[in-house]
Parts: C-alpha cells; structure tokens; sequence
C-alpha cells in the first residue's frame, strides 16, 4: 500500500465531503470513512489476497459520486477507469424508483466487478451497523437489518474475514430496541 495514493484519495474525498456530516452526529463524514478503510485493512492483515492499494482508493471514495459533486469522469481522471467503475458500482441509481431495488442493481454491478469492490461495500456495511440513530422508527430499523442480510448474501464469498464480520454484526444489531415504545 502505497501511502501517496491513500494520502491523494483522502485529500479528494476530505475536500468533496468537507460540508457532510455523519448522520445523526455532529462528526465530519471522514470519520466513515476511516472506518470503512480501517475494515479493508483488517481484511487484508487477515489475508492477503486482494489489492490493497485498489481496495483502500475505492473504501476512501466510495460515496463520493453518491454524496458529493463528484463525477465518474472526475474519478476517472484522478484515479484510474478501474476505480471509477468500482465507485460508480458501490453508487445507488437515483434513477431507479425503489430504494430495495436501487440497491439490488447496485449489487448487481458490484458483483460484476472483482471481489475488490464487494469487500468494500461489506465494509461499508459493517461500518453502518452501529445502533440506530434515536429518532429512525421500528419500521426502519427492521427493514435496515433486512437490507444488510440481504447484502450479506449477495456477497457471500467476497471475503471471508468481512463476511464473518457482516454476519456478527447482523446478528447484533438492535432490532428490538425501540419495542417498548
């Protein structure tokens, strides 16, 4: 892992997310997404059998083109097509009607792709499945639970470490917390 191409990747990402925040918190969306790569090289300490330095650029950029001015062309031309494609892959169509049906064809696209990229999004996952901000109802944190099963699944096989991952903190999330209201 090459520390110029992770410290390039987290300057665009830093400066395209400089006014987001992390849902629900006043902390700056850098925060997910240091997560997110922390999950990617916890996979790779675990085993070395993906790129890293490909893994690292599209966990740094990964919302970019969902949540910023970004562009595919704009990835393109800063980082490479492969990691354009991957980022492009791991972005929901706004175009497509349903959110359930955004994020089946986004998977579709990651699973298109090399295994890379679906590690990613499982690390994005994990990474999401924190306990449910306060004011989300018992309707939303069950159908988020079902979408990160169903993600789960799509991905079975991607990485073996994040799948165990994704699976634990499934099995953990509160679904239950808001039932006494």
């Amino acid at each position: 892992m090459t520390q110029e191409l992770y410290q390039k990747a987290m300057k665009f990402a830093g400066e395209k997310h400089s006014n987001q925040k992390v849902p629900g918190t006043n902390a700056n969306y850098l925060l997910h997404i240091s997560n997110v790569v922390m999950e990617v090289l916890m996979a790779h300490h675990a085993e070395q059998n993906f790129n890293l330095d490909f893994a690292v650029q599209l966990a740094i950029l990964h919302d970019t083109i969902e949540d910023t001015s970004a562009s595919f062309d704009e990835i393109k031309n800063e980082f490479g097509e492969e990691v354009a494609k991957g980022v492009q892959a791991l972005t929901k169509n706004d175009e497509i009607t349903t959110k359930k049906e955004r994020m089946e064809d986004s998977l579709n696209r990651i699973n298109e792709l090399s295994k890379e990229v679906g590690l990613v999004k499982l690390a994005d996952r994990i990474t999401n499945l924190q306990a449910p901000p306060p004011h989300w109802s018992q309707e939303k944190v069950i159908k988020y639970h079902q979408e990160a099963q169903f993600i789960s699944e799509q991905l079975k096989g991607k990485n073996p470490y994040l799948n165990r991952r994704l699976e634990q903190k499934i099995k953990d999330y509160p679904i239950n917390l808001k039932a006494d209201l």
